[in-house]
C-alpha cells in the first residue's frame, strides 16, 4: 500500500511497483497541507497500479528507478516474447536495403540507429513496441538538444523516425502482427527558409567577389544548380556549342554520385551570363575534370568555399548572412519574375512539376499570383476588342 513518510524533515512516497520497493523523496517540508497533497497523489498511484494504468516516468520522470524498471519489462517481455528484438531485426534490415542507397545515405541511417533507435528500441521483441512507445520517444526527441544547443528541427525529428516505421513496417509483414506505427503523422514542418537576393543585390556580389570565383557564383545565380551538383560538374557535361550544361552527378562528401532524384537529372540551358562565365572558366580549367576546382584539380570543398569566400563577401558588403543555397532559390524567383514559362523553369530546377514553384517562390513575384482580374480583361480587349472589355485597373 502506498504511504507518505518523512526523512530529515522531507516527505516521500513509499510503495511497491512490480515487485520492488520504491521510494521517491520531494523537497516538500512535512506540513499539514504537502502531506495531504502527497496523501492524494500515493492514493492515485495505488489505484492505477491496481489498475494497470501506472506510467512510472509520468509521475517520476527524474527517477533512477524508470530506467531499472525498463530493463525489468524487457527481460520480461524478452521471455515472454519468441519475437526477434528490434535490433536484431534492425540490423538484418540495414544490410538488405544498403544496396538501394548511396553511401552518404547509409552512413546517416547507421548513426541514426546507433544514436537514437537502438539504445530506445533496441532489446524491445518486435511485437511488444508499443504506440505509445514510439509516441514517448519523438517526445523526447522534441526536448533534446541537437546541434550547438538548439533543439532538434522537426525535419530532423521526422527522419529519425523515418527508419522506425520502415523497420516496424516491414517486420509486421515477415512476422504476421499489425505494426504499432499506425495514424502518427509527421511533425509538421515549417516553410523552406526562401530569402532570395534582388538583381541588384546579385550585380553588387559579382561585382566584388573574388575573381577567381566570380564565374563560380555567376553559374549558381543564373543556372539555378544545387551546391552538389556545381562543385561536381565535369568538363564533359559542358556544351558551349549549344550551350547546355548537362547535370547528371554530384558531390556528397566527397563521393561523386548519381543525381538525387531522376527528375534531377536534367538539361539546363545557359543563359547569356552563365554562356561568358563557362567561356572564362574554361581558360582556367579546361585541362582539369571538374570545372570549379581548386589548385590540385579536386572539387571545392563546400565548407570551405561558404567560410572563406560566401560569408565574407556578404558581411564586406552589409547584405544578410544567408546560406549559399540562397543562390538556387534567387534563379527561380528571377525567372519567375521574367515571365519564364513555369513548366521550362521546373526542369530547369530539376523538379517533377511546377508546384512547388508556386507554393514556395510564388510570393516573389508581385505579379505572379495577382487576381483581380485585369490580365484576362486586357487579353479580351487586345484579342477580341470585345466592348465589355475595358477595366479601370489598368
Amino acid at each position: 500500500m502506498a504511504s507518505v513518510n518523512t526523512k530529515n524533515g522531507k516527505l516521500f512516497i513509499d510503495f511497491r511497483y512490480k515487485g520492488i520497493r520504491c521510494k521517491e523523496y520531494t523537497r516538500l517540508p512535512d506540513k499539514p497541507q504537502n502531506r495531504k497533497r502527497l496523501t492524494e497523489i500515493a492514493a492515485r498511484i495505488e489505484a492505477e497500479i491496481l489498475l494497470g494504468t501506472f506510467e512510472y516516468a509520468r509521475y517520476f520522470p527524474n527517477s533512477n528507478q524508470v530506467e531499472k524498471l525498463r530493463i525489468i519489462e524487457n527481460r520480461t517481455a524478452c521471455a515472454r516474447s519468441s519475437m526477434p528484438t528490434f535490433e536484431e531485426f534492425a540490423e538484418v534490415w540495414f544490410l538488405e536495403k544498403q544496396p538501394e542507397w548511396r553511401n552518404s545515405y547509409i552512413t546517416n541511417i547507421r548513426q541514426t540507429m546507433d544514436k537514437y533507435l537502438l539504445p530506445t528500441f533496441g532489446a524491445k521483441p518486435l511485437d511488444t513496441i508499443t504506440k505509445a512507445d514510439i509516441l514517448s520517444f519523438r517526445s523526447d526527441l522534441v526536448r533534446q538538444d541537437g546541434l550547438k544547443g538548439r533543439k532538434l528541427s522537426p525535419s530532423r525529428i521526422n527522419h529519425i523516425l523515418t527508419p522506425v516505421r520502415q523497420i516496424l513496417t516491414e517486420a509486421s509483414d515477415r512476422y504476421s502482427f499489425q505494426t504499432p506505427y499506425r495514424n502518427i503523422k509527421p511533425i509538421k514542418v515549417p516553410r523552406s527558409d526562401v530569402e532570395p537576393f534582388t538583381l541588384q543585390e546579385v550585380k553588387l556580389i559579382l561585382d566584388h567577389i573574388r575573381e577567381d570565383f566570380r564565374a563560380y557564383y555567376t553559374v549558381r545565380f543564373f543556372a539555378g544548380l544545387r551546391t552538389a551538383e556545381i562543385d561536381g560538374l565535369p568538363w564533359d557535361s559542358v556544351d558551349l556549342e549549344r550551350r547546355q550544361i548537362l547535370v547528371k552527378q554530384a558531390i556528397v562528401n566527397g563521393e561523386v554520385v548519381p543525381t538525387k532524384t531522376d527528375g534531377s537529372y536534367r538539361t539546363v540551358d545557359m543563359s547569356g551570363p552563365v554562356y561568358q562565365a563557362m567561356a572564362e572558366q574554361q581558360k582556367a580549367t579546361k585541362g582539369q575534370a571538374y570545372v570549379f576546382c581548386n589548385g590540385a584539380g579536386q572539387p571545392l570543398r563546400h565548407n570551405d568555399v561558404t567560410k572563406k569566400i560566401w560569408y565574407p563577401i556578404l558581411n564586406l558588403l552589409g547584405l544578410k548572412k544567408r546560406r549559399p543555397y540562397q543562390t538556387r532559390h534567387t534563379a527561380a524567383t528571377l525567372w519567375l519574375a521574367a515571365g519564364e514559362n513555369p513548366e521550362w523553369i521546373a526542369r530547369q530546377m530539376g523538379h517533377s512539376n511546377t508546384k512547388m514553384l508556386f507554393e514556395v517562390y510564388s510570393r516573389y513575384v508581385p505579379n505572379l499570383t495577382r487576381k483581380d482580374g485585369s490580365a484576362f480583361e486586357r487579353l479580351l480587349k487586345a484579342e477580341l476588342n470585345h466592348p465589355l472589355a475595358t477595366t479601370d485597373k489598368e
